[in-house]
């Protein structure tokens, strides 16, 4: 090929992409399912480092300065115990596993790293030590669970395989890493469904409507045309960086010609009495949408939790979400415990309801715990009653799709900082998913097409099933 004929390719192909490198196809077998395994998985991730000592692993018996001010109740699982404040999910915990021993420890401490270890499994590399929070998405980036999920499936006929809403972590330029496809190549992201606080019910997607007075009929003259014009193109649509794009068009044409596409995102077709059991919030909302794209059988759908910064940035000493710096008991008590206590029992309840809950995972994962010792220096210490980030120890919660529920599996210690019994790691969690998912082929292939695991050291907690 001559060099301005390579220019020209290598320039349609990475025009409008932004996070992952395309590759090759390359010959692989797409897993299926294994039987009794789930169809789709819906992860709730708890941005900015919910506190596991206030939530799933009290420690009533530590001193005062650890303990904090909540206490444990019963709940419907024998040996299960939840914060006072969540009273709801306690009706819940038959369904619920609890991982109390996560050793999240990441060389940083804080949230970017936070971010990749948890939705990859993928322990940070050194560049989030040099870079920080300037440490953005780079293209040769481990991948998102997600996104190995939705690699692994068959093309959904009218959505996308990997769904997130309501919001892309963080507020640009910091965007976090971890929650895009990466090295599996842009195809393989997720669409990114948005709402706000101010209107819940209403979720849209940029890929989901059509602007000004562009009808359907409109757009389907315009790619014709646009087919007609495009000759040159043709000749290279045999490289990967152009089928990718081609691979792209055609999705998003799917996604605004299909009456399917929008559908499961009209909050409408529900009844006042389940919206109002979720919580007309945009995080009850959203895991009500995400019910909806299980039944939609979408296989991955990813609700990372928005925050409120001109509500709780100030009290919190936050951005607004689960980052207590400051006034940790009163901020959780007030604004986040119950808004999460309805939402998540609301979805827990439901799913089970639907009799979709043996075929859908549930997972609460967040990118750190809090640090067990009270009294964070940067909102006042002792007397600002903050938690400050850690990393080190943190609970997962895993429910549906096989787990067997009223379980809590390993422990911390008597202070919560370390875990104690039957310590894991994410990349264990993550390997969780996948077989839960019935996904046990994890290779997947180089630009060069040379093989590669795509989650080495690690191994599924099987016990859980």
């Amino acid at each position: 090929m001559q060099r301005r004929q390579f220019l020209v390719a290598s320039g349609l192909g990475f025009a409008g992409m932004q996070f992952g490198t395309p590759v090759p196809a390359a010959p692989k077998e797409i897993t299926a399912p294994a039987p009794k395994r789930a169809k789709s998985t819906i992860l709730f991730f708890l941005c900015g480092g919910s506190s596991h000592l206030d939530m799933w692993d009290l420690k009533p018996d530590a001193p005062l300065e650890y303990r904090g001010l909540f206490q444990p109740i019963a709940t419907t699982a024998p040996g299960v115990r939840l914060s006072e404040h969540l009273p709801m999910t306690a009706k819940q915990a038959h369904h619920l596993a609890l991982i109390n021993s996560v050793a999240g420890t990441v060389n940083t401490n804080d949230h970017h790293a936070g971010y990749y270890h948890n939705l990859t499994g993928h322990v940070p590399d050194q560049t989030f030590v040099t870079r920080g929070n300037n440490r953005t998405p780079l293209p040769g980036d481990w991948p998102y669970m997600g996104s190995v999920v939705a690699s692994r499936r068959p093309t959904h006929p009218n959505l996308p395989n990997a769904i997130s809403l309501p919001h892309m972590p963080s507020r640009a330029p910091y965007t976090r890493p971890g929650q895009f496809a990466a090295r599996l190549g842009v195809e393989h992201d997720p669409m990114y469904i948005h709402g706000s606080s101010e209107e819940p019910l209403k979720l849209r997607g940029p890929a989901l409507s059509l602007e000004g007075d562009v009808t359907a009929d409109r757009l389907t003259d315009r790619m014709s045309l646009l087919k007609e014009l495009d000759t040159t193109r043709r000749h290279f649509d045999g490289f990967p960086n152009v089928a990718a794009m081609n691979q792209n068009q055609e999705r998003a044409l799917s996604l605004l010609m299909s009456s399917q596409s929008t559908s499961a995102f009209d909050l409408k077709q529900e009844s006042p009495a389940m919206i109002e059991r979720y919580g007309k919030t945009i995080n009850g909302m959203s895991l009500l949408v995400a019910r909806r794209l299980v039944e939609a059988e979408v296989p991955f759908i990813t609700v990372f939790w928005k925050g409120d910064l001109n509500k709780l940035g100030k009290k919190c000493k936050s951005a607004g979400s689960w980052d207590t710096h400051g006034n940790n008991f009163k901020c959780l008590e007030k604004n986040l415990l119950p808004e999460f206590d309805r939402a998540y029992s609301a979805l827990i309840e439901d799913l089970a309801d639907r009799g979709l809950i043996d075929e859908t995972l549930v997972m609460i994962t967040s990118e750190m715990g809090r640090k067990p010792k009270i009294g964070d220096p940067r909102s006042g210490g002792i007397s600002g009653a903050g938690r400050d980030h850690w990393t080190h120890c943190l609970t997962d919660v895993l429910a549906g799709g096989g787990i067997q529920g009223g379980q809590t599996y390993g422990s911390s210690d008597r202070y919560g900082e370390y875990p104690k019994d039957k310590k894991v790691t994410p990349a264990d969690i993550t390997h969780t998913v996948y077989h839960a998912m019935g996904i046990n082929d994890l290779t997947a292939y180089d630009k060069l097409g040379r093989p590669y695991d795509l989650l080495d050291k690690s191994k599924p907690l099987t016990e859980l099933f």
